[in-house]
């Protein structure tokens, strides 16, 4: 089966597009997908990618499309199982997203609280990436990551990383796509729920 993955991210620009796409691909790789790869369109804000999404299901192709987006707040469901209605419910309550008919419950998927919470969740990915000047200690701890408002994850980062030399600091964009690439799934699946659910869906429907 064709898998697509519509996610969240990119802005308009067509690098930064290809870059997001780059660094998920070498996520999953690393996650053991190599040889049964889904595609990634990055689509920039939330709101396209929604659109982009539910125009994939009635074009007539034959993919199975997946949604991809940042939960934006934590989510207060904890059925994490692929097929829960987890994602839908959070997005009809925070976006207004109603979920369309010709869709599972698993084709909705959520970086809670956004993609800086996966990133987070490796400090030896960020302390190997930015170096030993990484501020360690003001990094978040991991127990209940996904609870943790995302604008407290992103100014973390950016403090954790300010001493790094300039223009070294964590920024979204192309720097947070390259980190994206090396971090750990083992640690993102072990700590973090939602990253967790996304996995278990791709291993169930690209075997």
């Amino acid at each position: 089966m064709r898998v697509r993955i519509y996610v969240e991210g990119g802005g308009d620009s067509k690098e930064l597009q290809a870059r997001c796409r780059e660094g998920f691909r070498k996520l999953l790789i690393n996650s053991g997908f190599k040889d049964r790869m889904p595609g990634f369109r990055a689509c920039g804000g939330r709101n396209k990618t929604f659109d982009m999404f539910q125009t994939s299901l009635i074009d007539g192709s034959r993919e199975y499309s997946l949604l991809l987006v940042d939960s934006e707040d934590p989510v207060i469901d904890q059925d994490l199982s692929p097929d829960s209605s987890i994602a839908w419910n959070h997005l009809f309550q925070r976006d207004a997203w109603i979920k369309p008919r010709n869709a599972s419950n698993n084709q909705a998927q959520l970086m809670a609280t956004c993609m800086e919470s996966w990133i987070m969740a490796d400090h030896q990915a960020i302390i190997s990436f930015f170096g030993q000047r990484t501020l360690r200690n003001s990094l978040l701890p991991l127990l209940n990551l996904e609870s943790r408002h995302r604008k407290e994850v992103q100014a973390t980062l950016e403090h954790a990383t300010s001493d790094c030399g300039r223009g070294r600091e964590y920024k979204k964009g192309k720097r947070s796509f390259q980190l994206l690439g090396r971090l750990d799934p083992y640690i993102l699946k072990a700590n973090l729920g939602h990253f967790n659910r996304l996995i278990t869906t791709l291993e169930q429907i690209l075997r």
